[in-house]
């Protein structure tokens, strides 16, 4: 069984270098880019399972770059697990985890948590 490809996507360098590591010790493929511009270009190049996805970003925020990547024919089908400061943990346990074709964890997240909500997303 070949290994599920995610692009994480944030723009800040710490916080990408962590969930890298986490999704590399868990099995998966990982691409990174730092910004909407970058996760774009990989986005339709690379064809990842899923893209792990920032909210607050400069030049084009996370909801901007998935507006794009849901608008185009060759990447419209790619799930988006938004990891965002703007949705509390408190709305996510009441509200839940999906809106729409998009799901959601807050920050800061549990590892276990983000992980397990990963291998829901894809059917793992």
């Amino acid at each position: 069984m070949h290994k599920k490809k995610i692009l994480a996507v944030d723009d800040e360098p710490e916080v990408l270098v962590l969930l890298e590591k986490r999704l590399l010790s868990a099995g998966y493929d990982v691409l990174t880019a730092s910004n909407g511009k970058d996760a774009l270009d990989l986005a339709r190049k690379e064809r990842p399972a899923l893209i792990v996805l920032d909210i607050l970003m400069p030049d084009m925020d996370g909801t901007e770059t998935a507006a794009k990547l849901h608008n185009d024919p060759n990447t419209k089908d790619i799930p988006i697990l938004f990891l965002t400061c703007l949705f509390t943990k408190r709305e996510e346990q009441c509200e839940g985890h999906e809106v729409g074709h998009n799901f959601f964890i807050a920050k800061p997240y549990d590892p276990a948590d983000l992980l397990g909500e990963i291998a829901k997303i894809l059917g793992q």
